[in-house]
């Protein structure tokens, strides 16, 4: 259907989930099993799942695997704002990384409401 490396939503997604891989790797060891495993998870699901729907042979597809990344945009959000209570990340790496999770959710709604012709709306949350 796309070459999924075209899409700007995909490149975000997939260098937020490098950089996740990379302040992860200072997370205690006791969480490798725990927090590191489910944030590096839900990071590479959101570039991984738009990448399914780019191979997937209809709208339909494309859509359902965009929404189930938002699903994991969501998941992101929730386990970098954990790690921040942890104080296992700084508020400043919190609030980058927050506001790049924000701009991914944007993007997928945006082409979410494109790809499907009609319009998603959000609370506005952020």
């Amino acid at each position: 259907m796309h070459d999924f490396r075209k899409l700007k939503v995909w490149e975000k997604s997939h260098d937020l989930t490098v950089d996740i891989y990379l302040l992860t790797k200072g997370f205690p060891r006791e969480e490798q099993f725990g927090l590191t495993s489910q944030l590096r998870k839900s990071g590479s699901s959101i570039a991984a799942n738009i990448a399914e729907g780019c191979g997937r042979g209809s709208k339909p597809d494309f859509v359902r695997f965009l929404w189930i990344a938002m699903g994991s945009a969501f998941e992101v959000h929730q386990h970098i704002l954990l790690a921040q209570a942890l104080n296992y990340l700084s508020s400043v790496e919190c609030g980058e990384l927050e506001s790049r999770i924000v701009e991914i959710k944007k993007m997928l709604t945006g082409l979410i409401s494109k790809t499907s012709d009609r319009e998603v709306r959000w609370k506005k949350t952020e």
